[in-house]
Formats: structure tokens, sequence, C-alpha cells
């Protein structure tokens, strides 16, 4: 985007341009716009808001398990600190719930006279008014404990925070161009996060920041988070800028220059989709898919899906593989009776019919919050895909693809989902994990699977996404036949020869 601002200001200099950021390296945008053009084409404005002191206490050994470390700091500053709301830095969901969880199990044994606590989650995966729960002040002899994914790092501000828990971690989204899979990695926070941070602790008033580990581990922070674009897939990028005349990737003006594997990986990943003809251009597909709010994955199948007579199921799994977070499954007792609703919904087949199944339910049971509960489904996620797929649906119309039901037949629509995960294609091995088909890679079902504890019957899957985290999960999985895999590039090869054979 700032490549393509700056191009168009050469042309036209009447343009203004205002980046603003909490947390950005202004020198370095700042020599990117004057390269090239005149000293006078931009300047640093700088607004200091005003920050109370924030005191910052180190661990003095790492911990080997930062999440249950969180909440014994959080226990300690409520029993030994004066009032002030308490704002915890974890990486995900699944660190969240298991914090709460961890100061759940300690108030029992609160002193009669110490103050109450009040748990309260932040993460995408919310509905709206628990998100807006942590912005209610506090009842009187009540502290809030808001334990939060980084979207509290700059995105909002929560009066009343005193003090700062920072486990030191973030997740992100990386590429590796070698094996052409994204994934999600747990990873030091930069040291820019890291003053970030400990700022919320100084918002109203003098706070203290905990981060939990040792003062020399700062050293070795990189002092931003690199930069997007070194580190994810480009083929939608690229389809973008070619669809905007952009076709000389040499010659742009990148503000950080992707890894030229990257590049590499995505141009051979948009021919051989058939969007990117041999002259490097736009094919009629790749102009029509680049239209589409969705990764080109996911706009392949919404296209494939006229010859495989399935444009109805794979809008709504293109809607519900675009929301998180569908199932609400609790711990205890609560949990157990939700998955047994769970598996209602379950296909055989695995996690996209899965979704789909779901969704029709929705549909077709009148789209209530309180249907939503009784069927451990989160009415805000299922909302949020009813209104994807309208504005999916829109396109499909606007390009002329059909939009027929394959009637219950799993076998099209599988044949489907591997025109767009063709990448994305593992195969089951005897301890229980997978190996991904590009790079080899050992890879774990994610619990939430409904594959998680079956072996699929052909041996083989697709799969949505990867996440990293102690180990390589997949998630939202199907179930293919491995010769599905034969139409897009991909060979068999004999295991002990690693010679190529034409059946297995």
């Amino acid at each position: 985007m700032l490549g393509l601002l700056k191009k168009i200001r050469r042309k036209r200099p009447s343009l203004r341009i205002i980046i603003s950021s909490a947390t950005l390296d202004a020198t370095y945008f700042l020599e990117y716009f004057t390269a090239g053009n005149s000293p006078d084409e931009a300047t640093i404005i700088s607004l200091e808001g005003r920050m109370y002191p924030v005191e910052v206490a180190y661990l003095q050994e790492p911990s080997p398990d930062y999440v249950r470390k969180a909440a014994e700091v959080v226990w300690n500053i409520h029993l030994q600190q004066s009032p002030g709301d308490i704002l915890v830095f974890l990486t995900g969901r699944e660190e969240i719930d298991r914090c709460l969880e961890e100061l759940t199990e300690y108030i029992p044994t609160l002193p009669r006279n110490a103050p109450r606590l009040r748990l309260l989650a932040l993460h995408a995966g919310l509905t709206t008014d628990e998100q807006l729960a942590v912005f209610e002040p506090a009842e009187r002899s009540t502290r809030k404990v808001i334990v939060s994914t980084n979207i509290a790092e700059a995105s909002v501000t929560i009066e009343g925070i005193k003090y700062v828990v920072d486990s030191g971690f973030v997740k992100i989204r990386t590429y590796n161009p070698t094996s052409t899979l994204s994934s999600l990695a747990t990873v030091s926070t930069s040291l820019s996060s890291a003053i970030q941070r400990a700022g919320r602790a100084g918002r109203t008033s003098a706070g203290i920041c905990y981060r939990l580990y040792p003062e020399s581990a700062l050293s070795s922070l990189p002092q931003t988070t690199p930069p997007e674009i070194t580190r994810t897939d480009l083929t939608t990028p690229i389809l973008q800028l070619k669809s905007l005349g952009v076709d000389d990737l040499m010659k742009f003006e990148w503000v950080t220059g992707p890894p030229a594997e990257t590049v590499l990986r995505a141009l051979e990943n948009l021919v051989a989709a058939g969007m990117v003809g041999e002259d490097g251009r736009l094919t009629v597909t790749g102009e029509k898919v680049a239209e589409c709010p969705v990764e080109v994955n996911i706009a392949r199948m919404l296209f494939m899906s006229s010859e495989y007579n399935c444009g109805e199921e794979m809008l709504t799994i293109a809607a519900m593989t675009a929301i998180q977070d569908v199932f609400v499954i609790p711990d205890g007792a609560a949990g157990a009776l939700a998955e047994l609703e769970r598996r209602k919904f379950t296909a055989e087949e695995g996690d996209h019919l899965t979704l789909l199944n779901a969704y029709n339910a929705f549909t077709r049971y009148g789209r209530s919050s309180s249907w939503c509960k009784s069927h451990a489904l989160s009415f805000r996620a299922m909302s949020r895909a009813v209104s994807i797929r309208s504005q999916l649906k829109k396109y499909m119309q606007r390009f002329g693809l059909p939009l027929m039901s394959c009637e219950g037949d799993a076998k099209r629509l599988r044949q489907c989902l591997v025109s767009g995960y063709w990448r994305n294609g593992a195969r089951w091995v005897a301890d229980g994990t997978y190996r991904s088909v590009r790079g080899n890679v050992a890879l774990h079902v994610h619990p939430n699977s409904v594959l998680f504890t079956r072996k699929p019957r052909s041996g083989w899957v697709v799969f949505h996404e990867m996440e990293e985290t102690k180990k390589t999960q997949i998630r939202i999985l199907t179930e293919i036949e491995p010769d599905w895999l034969l139409e897009y590039g991909h060979t068999f090869r004999d295991k002990h020869t690693g010679a190529s054979v034409s059946h297995v």
C-alpha cells in the first residue's frame, strides 16, 4: 500500500499521506519516502502523551511455565500491593483460559478481609459484550484482572490499569517458502512492544510492570517486530499488485524488501493455480480472483466450485474458515456437555464438513443466540459467518459462478477443497502424527479437530492452517484421496528409492 502511495504521489504531488502509530520507527519511514525525492518530501511530527512513571521489575531466572508464573505474580500483587487493576499479556486464548483457571483455583484461599477479584479475558474470540466488559469500572472493594493477547498493547486503552504482567511472548504468523507452509509461531516480543506494554501501567497513575524474564534478556530482544511482509506468504499481495498494474516486482519500491525466495514461490503458486500466465501477467481468472477479499486458495475453491457443482457449500465453508472459535467448549462438566452438542454436527470426513453442518443448522433453526448457547456455538462467530457469506455471494453472482448444491455429495465437495488446499496436504504415519507433502514436516492434529483421535480412512488429509507452539499443529482438516493431489503437481515417490511411481 505505501509503495503504491509513494508512486502515486510522484504523479499527484497534492496527495497528502499521514501515517500514525504509537510504535512506528519514524526515521525508517522518513528515509523511505525521501529516497529518490526531495528532502522536504516527508517530515516527522511527534505528539508526546502524558505518562506517569512506571517501575519495571524482572525475574531473577526465566520461568519454565510463564502462564503459571503470571498467575502467581497476579496473586501476589493482589495480596501485597495497593488498589489498582492488573493487565496480563499472554499469547492466545488457550494460555488466557489456563491462566484464568489457575487464578480461579487461588480464590478460595483469599483472606476474608481482602478485596475480591474480577477475572476477565480479552481476545478476538469473545463476543462484543464480553470484550466490552473489560472497560467497565471495578466495583467497590474489587480488583479487575484482565488477561489479554497483544490486542491490549496499542489497540485499546483500559482505564484503571496500575499493574502490568508481561509474559514476554507474542504469537505471530510466519511463512516457510521452502515448504510453502504458513504457521502461527510463539516468539519473544520486540523491545518496542515491551516498552509499549509497560506503558499501559502508567496511563492514569504511577504503576509497576512485572516482566516474566531476566533483565539480561532485553539485550537479545529485536528492536521491533519483523515487518509482516518478510514473514508472510506473498501469493495474495502479489496477485493484488499485478491487478493494479505492477508487473515488474524487481523495480517496485517496497518499504521493506521481501525475501527473494518468498516472491519466487508466490509467483510459482500463482502460475500453478492458473492465475498468472507464462508471460507474467494475470489471466482472466487471476483478474477476477484479485477482486475477491479472501486468500487465493479460498478464492480458487470458489471458482472451481462450478466444476464440482458445490457453489452453495463452498460459500459456506469459505465463510466459516474466515472466523475463529465457532464452538464454545468450557472446562469441567459444562465442557463435557458442550462436547456432546458439538458431536451432533460432526462429519466423519472432517472439520470442513462439520463447520458446514453447524452453519446449515444455525440458519435452519432461527439464527438465535439462545439456540447457539444450547448447542455450544458462538452466536457472534456464526453471525459473522452469515455476513461474510453474504458478501462472498455477491462476488460469485458478479462473476457468473453458479450457486448449485452438491446435494450431500461429500466426494465432490472434498475434491473441490483439494483445488485450493493442494499445498496443504498431509499423510498419516503410524505414530498418529502426519507428514506434510511439501517438506515432510511432522504435524500434529489440533485437539479441537474431529480427527484428533481418529485415523482418516485413506490416510491423507488437507488442512486449512498450521500453528506452532511447542509442536506444529494443523487445524481444520478433511480426509481426501491421495490421487486427487496428482492434478496439482504432486507425484508419488517410492519411500526406499525416491523414484516417481504412478500409483500407491
